[in-house]
This record gives structure tokens, sequence and C-alpha cells, in this order.
């Protein structure tokens, strides 16, 4: 767990704080003591460009007095520091509690005594030599060199492990660790006019996992990086689609961006609300179509949760105390949920779902994503089965570039990978593909789900919100999914 700090303070600490939010007779108080620990190698061709190492250590107390909101934090952890940064979020919250557009009111939560969580991995990933890491990816990007056509090679690993320590004046107290890894190899070649290139990188996704995930076949980026130089070469000499409507099968290392996009920012209360509106913009699915809107299909069902084994948001509690659970979203193509946090909960339902995260131990908990995902068909649907049932249509692999409005409304994403389908059978690539459409035109278009086989958990190390801006990892789980007469672009 902590590395700089001796746990048995923290009870000290803890007692210093809420002694002296009872003086004051604050409504509800939470502490927070954090370390985060982040390493990222990049290897370019034969050379390590990048070999960077960070460090955060800090503490923060949140508190509530006449429904206003204060917040503190800093990098000096004991008692007196503590009973510091109450006198400065007290003065923050009388500042506060001035303007009437931000009244605080939170909902409560059953305290959770003494929790203890850690993600579940073998080998802490930070913990790893650099010299075995970069021997790795030496070995990798050899294989990846000796590709024809392949002009660059790029090979990178980054992990982070978070240790955090909270308590509030409910009785919630928590220690809890996580880490997360993401390899990533890519090749590149150069065009013979020397003005554009071609690149495909691997699709593995980062992961909730140690650094078994890549040692012992987790992943398979061995199979892939064999096949990359191949598929490049392919690309090279494909032609563009053809602009038109056709259907698609798209993969579960595409689709988890389009659902991270159109779903997962969509269905954060906050952003629905409104309060989000500087930063990416609102969202077309207010609270008022909750129980009428369809979403997408009668097939779609889409789950939040913080609770999967190898999700990259998931915990025992969040950022504010409360136990993370398991909800729905999108039930039968209709929208029933949100996620939500103590502030925004009020809304739509009366309870959180646990979802307040901050990335740092310096920055205020704000609403965050949940790992929000497609479910899967019952049935044992495999890909070459939806394959099967097309005749003019695509076979998309691998997120590419995308973009979405500022409602989470009109958008496009690309893939890395555009295979050609023809009569229920693949025929070749094409190059710079993206599919265009708005977010419930397209989920209506869900046609077929694949089984559990197809089920991938991918995701996001750096999706962004807030102001000051914070970073949160979040996966998205997907089957493969037909989807039919959908726009198709060359990009």
């Amino acid at each position: 767990m902590f590395h700089r700090i001796d746990e048995t303070v923290f009870g000290i600490i803890g007692d210093a704080v809420f002694e002296k939010c009872a003086r004051e007779k604050v409504a509800f108080a939470s502490l927070r003591i954090e370390e985060i620990r982040t390493q990222y190698l990049a290897m370019r061709d034969d050379d390590l460009e990048t070999d960077d190492d960070s460090y955060q250590f800090g503490i923060s107390v949140s508190l509530v007095k006449n429904n206003a909101f204060g917040f503190a934090s800093g990098v000096i952890v004991d008692a007196d520091a503590a009973r510091n940064l109450v006198d400065r979020a007290l003065k923050l919250s009388f500042l506060s509690s001035g303007v009437d557009s931000i009244k605080w009111s939170f909902v409560s939560g059953e305290p959770q005594e003494n929790v203890t969580y850690r993600s579940s991995y073998k080998i802490n990933p930070i913990e790893v030599n650099k010299t075995e890491k970069t021997a790795l990816l030496r070995q990798y990007l050899s294989v990846l060199s000796a590709g024809k056509c392949v002009d660059h090679v790029l090979g990178s690993m980054y992990a982070a492990e978070e240790n955090k320590f909270y308590a509030d004046t409910f009785g919630t107290s928590a220690l809890q660790s996580r880490v997360r890894f993401h390899p990533v190899f890519e090749v590149t070649a150069i065009l013979e006019d020397g003005g554009d290139s071609e690149s495909i990188r691997t699709n593995g996704p980062p992961v909730a996992r140690g650094y078994e995930y890549i040692t012992e076949n987790i992943w398979d980026f061995a199979r892939e990086i064999d096949e990359m130089p191949h598929l490049l070469e392919e690309k090279i000499k494909s032609p563009l689609p053809k602009e038109g409507y056709y259907d698609l099968v798209i993969d579960p290392t595409n689709l988890w961006l389009t659902i991270h996009e159109s779903v997962g920012h969509a269905t954060e209360l906050d952003r629905a609300m409104g309060y989000e509106a500087a930063y990416a913009g609102t969202s077309f699915a207010v609270p008022e179509l909750m129980g009428t809107l369809q979403y997408g299909s009668p097939i779609m069902n889409v789950v939040g949760e913080r609770t999967g084994e190898f999700g990259l948001a998931s915990a025992a509690i969040d950022d504010e105390g409360i136990k993370t659970t398991s909800f729905d979203i999108i039930k039968n193509g209709i929208l029933v949920g949100f996620q939500t946090s103590r502030a925004t909960a009020n809304v739509v339902s009366g309870a959180s779902n646990g979802c307040a995260y901050a990335d740092s131990p310096l920055h205020v908990p704000i609403q965050r994503m949940a790992n929000v995902s497609l479910q899967p068909s019952e049935r044992s649907v495999v890909t070459e089965d939806l394959i099967s049932g097309v005749e003019n249509g695509f076979y998309v692999v691998g997120d590419k570039s995308w973009s979405i409005d500022m409602q989470r409304y009109n958008f496009q994403f690309g893939g890395q990978l555009f295979f050609r389908i023809v009569n229920g059978k693949i025929v070749g690539q094409l190059k710079r593909g993206a599919y265009q459409g708005n977010t419930v035109e397209f989920w209506n278009s869900l046609a077929a789900l694949g089984g559990e086989s197809t089920y991938l958990l991918a995701g996001a190390l750096n999706c962004g919100k807030g102001q000051p801006g914070q970073t949160a990892a979040v996966s998205h789980g997907s089957p493969s999914a037909l989807f039919e007469n959908v726009r198709v672009i060359p990009v």
C-alpha cells in the first residue's frame, strides 16, 4: 500500500479533522490521503525516447456547512496540517454560502466501515525493473521493424499505482489500492510521395491488471504484432471506401469508444443537468426523458458499474464515501438511469450510485464515469455469424479518429481497419473509413449482438472532465455488434 507514510497515523489525522469539524458544526466532512505513482516508457525504433516517473502525495478535506461546500488540500500530511485545511475549507464554504445558485445539497449513504480494497493483479507493473521492460519493448519492436513496408515502430508501457485512504463524518473509512497498465505497439509506413503515412497499433486495451497482462498472454500481443506488418502492407494498397450507407459489424476494439462518447458521457447526470457545459458540452439526454427516450433498439442494454474485477473505474467506495454498485442505464433500448454523485442524485433517484472521483489528492472529487458497458446476447453468437449475414458492408476493428458535438448527439468515428464484407465474407481491406450518425439513430440501428465469447472490456486512461481539468481511467465492455444502414465516408 502506501510507500511514504505509516498507515497507523491515518486514525490520528482523522480524529484531528473530525473533532474540529464537530466543533464547527459542519453537516458533512471527508478526508482523503492519497499517493499516486505513474511511469511511462516509450521507445521509438531502437531508441528509448521517454523515461518518465511521477509521484503525487497529499491530503484534502471536503466539507459542507450551511448548504455550502468547501475544499482545501496540501502536501503536508500530519494532524496540524489537516486542522489548517479544515479552516481553509470553512472559509471557502462561507464565501460560497452567499451565492444562491451554488447551494450544495447531498444525499446520504450507508456508512462503510473499515473497507479494504485491492484491484486484482499479481505483479505491480511499476515495481518491474525498467531494464526488463525496455528489453521486452525492444524484442517486440525488432519483430515489427523486420516487416515489409515498415519505416518506423513505436512501443510504450504506461503503469500507475493509486493508494487512497478515505474517511468521513458519516462513519465510512476505507483503504484502497489500484493499479493500471497499458502496453502499446505501433507500426508506421511513409507513403511514396513522402507527404503522408499509414499506421496501425495494437488493440490491447488498458487494464486494471498487473505486468502479467503482457507476460502471461492475457492479451496475445505476440500474435497481433506478427500480423501488423502484413495488415499495414495491405492497408497501404487498399482503396478508400465509397461514401454511402452500409451494414457494419463493429468489433469491441472500436465500439468501446462510441459507447464512451455517445452513452457514457451523455448519461453523466451533472452533464445532463448543464453543469459541464464549459468542458465538452452538455447532453441531449436530459433527466426529463428518463423512462421514455428510445435510446436504442430493444436489444440494447447498457449497465454502469464500478464493481467489476478488472474495470479501470472499479473501487469499493467512491471519493464521496458511497459504496459502488451496478445499475441499469439503458434497458431494452429505453433510457432508465444516469450516473450520479451525492450532489446530483436527488434530481433522479435520491441515491448516489457512487460515481465521484478525484484524480489527485489536491483536486476536488467530481462526478466521473463508471465502467459503462453494452451487454452481450444471451445466445452463443460469434463475430463470424454477424459477418455472414451482411451482404454489403464493413467489419470495423480498432479505434482511430473521432468527433462528437457538444450535446453528445452527432458524431463520427473512424476505424483502424475497415474490412470489406460482400455476401457474408470478408474480401479485403479499405483504408481511412469512418461511420457517421447521431446517437439515437445509430443505436436504434443495432440489429444483432455477439454473445459472451465476443465480449471485451476495453477503455481509456485519459478521459477528461472538469475545470481545472481532471483525467480518469474508465472501462467499457462490448460484444461484437451489427448495425444496419449506417453512413460510411472516407476520411
